[in-house]
């Protein structure tokens, strides 16, 4: 399948959230060996949990420049996570407006051209499908 520009941008996107993901997993290892965590035991799972996310991220990355379908799904459904988050920092408690418009319009750079994407290889299905 030929590659276009808003699959190529997505899968940019996306492999930029999976290093973002792992420099998480960096930070929480710092800050499992400065001694910050109270369970040593929830620490070490969420940090494997942050791994595995960051695995998937990058799956959907590689699938995406390649074209294949599950990787625009599975980086949309991403997309949506993000703006899930973006919201939860701006609503609640400790909310921090800025910061939920950050983490916002990261998951719109990366939803727009992933739902073109989309877009584009329903036409261009449907497009070899008439021939």
């Amino acid at each position: 399948m030929r590659s276009n520009t808003a699959a190529r941008t997505g899968g940019i996107i996306l492999a930029c959230e999976a290093v973002g993901i792992l420099c998480l997993a960096g930070w929480q290892v710092v800050a499992m060996l400065a001694g910050d965590t109270e369970s040593l035991t929830s620490a070490l799972a969420l940090l494997v949990l942050t791994v595995i996310g960051a695995v998937a991220v990058a799956a959907f990355a590689v699938g995406t420049l390649r074209g294949v379908s599950w990787a625009r799904s599975g980086g949309i459904v991403t997309q949506l996570l993000i703006l899930a988050v973006a919201l939860g920092a701006v609503t609640g408690a400790y909310a921090h407006p800025l910061i939920g418009l950050a983490i916002a319009a990261v998951g719109v750079a990366g939803l727009v051209p992933l739902v073109l994407a989309v877009r584009r290889a329903g036409r261009d299905r449907a497009g070899t499908d008439r021939s």
